[in-house]
């Protein structure tokens, strides 16, 4: 990993998903970056300090009968140390896209979570592993009956109609409690001053709160 890459990691490993969000909409980027209907589920179902950074390794599965030919090798042995395996498939597939030993090759290559936007399975096998796992819900059966691998780091669409987002090789996504959110690379370096003065006001304000000033007095002093 590039060093000026590693140094922005460390800086957004300080900051919540709430955090990153609050600054892409200060820069009026759609959605503050959220990524719905994402959650975790490993290594616990919503809950502890889990926390993901990295860019983004995007895969695009596709149906069977689309035109695009299957992908030549499998992606998960080309994950890049640091990244965040993102797998994109078509919106209401019944069956699991990814599972266990996917994110044991993955943890193996230095992959630092995956976020599933469809069905993943072997739920088990990922918390044994205390691997970071985001998805939309868990599944049992295997895609190759349904889907391929039609391309790796290219540009990928939410599998969503609640929103319009894409997510790009090497934008930074970040997880945690809160859910997913993809920060534009184009726009790291606008986001993370206002993320630090955001929490700084933040911080100020829980202060005053606690001794009683009103939410209306302490936004306006500090924000």
């Amino acid at each position: 990993m590039a060093g000026s890459e590693d140094a922005i990691i460390k800086e957004l490993e300080k900051y919540t998903t709430c955090d990153v969000s609050d600054a892409l909409c200060k820069l009026k980027y759609r959605n503050g970056g959220f990524l719905s209907g994402l959650t975790m589920w490993s290594p616990q179902r919503q809950d502890g300090p889990t926390k993901i950074v990295g860019p983004a390794y995007t895969v695009k599965y596709v149906p069977l009968d689309d035109p695009s030919p299957k992908h030549p090798t499998h992606y998960i042995d080309q994950v890049p140390s640091g990244a965040v395996v993102f797998v994109s498939c078509p919106p209401k597939t019944p069956n699991a896209v990814y599972g266990g030993l996917m994110s044991t090759r993955a943890q193996f290559r230095g992959a630092v979570g995956s976020v599933i936007d469809g069905r993943f399975r072997d739920l088990q096998e990922q918390r044994q592993l205390e691997y970071p796992v985001f998805a939309r819900d868990v599944g049992t059966a295997p895609p190759a009956e349904l889907l391929k691998v039609a391309a790796v780091n290219v540009p990928v669409k939410l599998q969503t109609d609640e929103q319009d987002m894409e997510i790009r090789p090497g934008d930074y996504l970040i997880a945690d409690l809160n859910g997913v959110v993809v920060l534009p690379v184009e726009l790291v370096e606008q986001a993370l001053p206002l993320m630090q003065k955001q929490v700084e006001a933040d911080d100020r304000m829980a202060v005053e709160i606690k001794k009683g000033m009103s939410f209306v007095e302490a936004s306006k002093r500090f924000r």
